[in-house]
């Protein structure tokens, strides 16, 4: 057989085959061939799926009418010129082959008019040899082009398209990932004569969450964190939803390229997994900007893949980034903790307690601080991320599908670092030399683990638990401030609940906010922002099953719904920062010996002392 060169249509129908899959294809190469030019706002026409029509018009800078024959030619691109501009790619498009290949395989019509061009000009290409005519027409600035009868010459590849309104799904998913990678363009897109969508610009960067809530979701703006990573070079921004939220929109970017990159994916996946222990990813919308010349974009026909020259350097960024999503405030609890042994220790304690202590805060949990702003919303999106530590440090899944909670991990809270607090009150730097007795004798409450502790009244020591006069502190903080101070979560968190259960927390909400919540009530849904801050470690999910365990008990006093909140006060509290400040408040207080010696329990030392001789 000789060797011939291929006629330019059956070359370009071959190039085709890789380029143009189907309509949603056509349209993604169109308008990103728009956005190369410039244009500020994008009309994409579509009829019946694509099959018949796909017109997309733009007010870009134009093609000149020397320039609209070689538009139309394989390998005709104004974006490269050298081998250098390949290594430094910063437009979508730079091969020069998708206009030549979907007029191979299409009746193709190509209107523009630059500004600096005083008429507009038409091309199409048609013949064996594709040779292109050119006539004048009347057109704005900008550029059209139609595309009509998608593989009319080639009936195997138009026999494996799928039906109109599947092919205008795709379509419309491709303008929805478009939309979300330029705020600043206006994009409409309508089918058979009716509009589908329509995104208007966003100029200003605070908007854009404006148009990702309309892109992807309402959940987006109501309960998406915004994160912000990295330097000049490579920088990592965008959304990222609670773990479990049933929004499960993905979308990521490369330099404002969609992408569907396997090592991108695979660090957020890991990122999740690390932390929360589970394979479900929320939803996500994650720009990544590196310089261009650390990736190559041209690996992939459709580029929807890269190749990062630095690829686990990006790989590891990339989990280190979302990991500050996940777990935003471990690292704030990890500080209290340190600090908290330094400073509340005493000597004779601390010797006890050092060693277990300095396992449990070697860095198990140093993940870094985010730079996170959360957004509160009273709408009606869900949330929730089920998974708890246990000893090991592991997460693991919670035992009810039904109560979906990401405050285990969201408020950073650790196990292991309050399982062996023994916190001791005013205690000073010259207590170092002092005998345990003297110590003994000069504090006048000495705090034991799980807010148990002793403290000496008429020659006479007793036991007696702390629990006993937050009721009475927590009365004179009403008096003054109006209600008890509520810890905002992390992230609002979504309860489901039966349509009784919400009506009976309803029916006694002014008690919860005066005890520091903040509650936000649906028909089939308990929205949690605020919780008290003794109340804080408990899990959502059960902080709201004992809400509802008190509505049925019917309290109807401020003193009794007080004693209720003394009792759910998880051990975990009297070991942090938030208890230690209200101890000093207590200790201060010359009422506190006698509210803890109601229920105090006489120590016999005589038979201690019996022991030890």
């Amino acid at each position: 057989m000789n060797i011939e060169i291929l006629p330019a249509r059956l070359a370009n129908q071959i190039a085709a085959g890789e380029v143009v899959e189907r309509p949603a294809s056509v349209v993604k190469e169109l308008v990103e061939n728009s956005l190369d030019a410039g244009a500020t706002r994008i009309q994409i026409e579509i009829e019946r799926g694509g099959h018949k029509l796909i017109r997309i018009r733009d007010n870009g800078s134009g093609i000149g009418k020397e320039e609209l024959t070689l538009a139309l030619s394989r390998h005709a691109t104004s974006k490269l010129k050298s081998l250098d501009d390949l290594e430094n790619i910063c437009s979508l498009g730079f091969r020069g082959e998708a206009l030549a290949s979907i007029s191979s395989v299409s009746r193709l019509t190509l209107s523009s008019k630059p500004k600096t061009q005083d008429a507009a000009w038409q091309a199409f290409a048609e013949g064996r040899d594709m040779a292109v005519q050119v006539k004048p027409v009347a057109h704005p600035d900008g550029t059209t082009i139609e595309v009509k009868d998608l593989f009319f010459n080639t009936p195997a590849r138009r026999k494996f398209l799928r039906t109109e309104k599947t092919e205008f799904t795709h379509i419309d998913e491709l303008i929805k990932r478009i939309a979300l990678s330029r705020f600043d363009v206006s994009i409409t897109l309508t089918h058979n004569e009716k509009v589908v969508r329509q995104y208007r610009a966003k100029t200003d960067p605070a908007q854009a969450i404006t148009r990702v809530a309309q892109v992807a979701g309402k959940a987006f703006a109501e309960q998406g964190l915004h994160i912000q990573s990295g330097e000049a070079g490579l920088q990592l921004h965008g959304w990222v939803l609670p773990v479990g939220s049933v929004n499960t929109t993905q979308y990521t970017y490369v330099n404002n390229r969609m992408m569907r990159d396997k090592l991108i994916l695979h660090a957020i996946r890991q990122a999740f997994e690390e932390v929360s222990g589970v394979q479900e990813l929320p939803g996500f919308v994650i720009y990544i900007d590196i310089d261009p010349r650390q990736v190559d974009v041209n690996v992939h026909p459709a580029k929807h893949e890269v190749r990062f020259h630095q690829g686990r350097l990006v790989h590891d960024f990339i989990l280190q980034a979302i990991k500050q999503v996940v777990v935003p405030l471990q690292g704030e609890f990890n500080n209290e903790a340190v600090m908290t042994t330094d400073e509340h220790f005493p000597p004779f304690t601390h010797a006890v307690h050092s060693s277990t202590f300095k396992d449990e805060a070697s860095g198990n949990f140093d993940y870094p601080k985010s730079q996170l702003q959360p957004s509160y919303s009273a709408s009606s999106g869900s949330s929730g991320a089920p998974g708890a530590k246990n000893s090991s440090g592991e997460y693991r899944a919670p035992s009810s599908a039904n109560h979906q909670d990401v405050n285990a991990f969201y408020q950073g809270v650790s196990e292991q670092h309050a399982a062996h607090f023994d916190a001791v009150a005013q205690t000073t730097q010259q207590d170092s030399l002092v005998p345990k007795q003297s110590t003994m004798n000069r504090v006048s409450i000495i705090s034991l683990n799980d807010g148990n502790c002793v403290f000496g009244a008429q020659q006479q020591l007793y036991c007696s638990h702390f629990k006993y006069v937050l009721v009475d502190d927590w009365h004179e903080q009403i008096k003054e401030l109006g209600s008890l101070e509520g810890k905002a979560l992390l992230l609002p968190v979504r309860v489901n609940l039966s349509k009784e259960d919400c009506l009976l927390i309803e029916a006694q909400q002014s008690w919860f906010t005066l005890l520091g919540f903040e509650l936000v009530i649906e028909k089939q849904f308990v929205m949690v922002k605020k919780l008290p801050s003794c109340l804080y470690l408990l899990d959502v999910s059960n902080a709201v099953d004992e809400l509802l365990s008190a509505c049925k008990k019917s309290l109807e006093n401020i003193e009794s719904w007080l004693k209720w909140q003394a009792e759910c006060i998880p051990p975990r509290f009297y070991a942090s920062n938030v208890f230690i400040t209200q101890q000093m408040r207590l200790q201060n207080n010359p009422q506190t010996i006698e509210r803890l010696r109601e229920k105090a329990v006489k120590i016999e030392l005589s038979q201690y002392l019996a022991q030890l001789n």
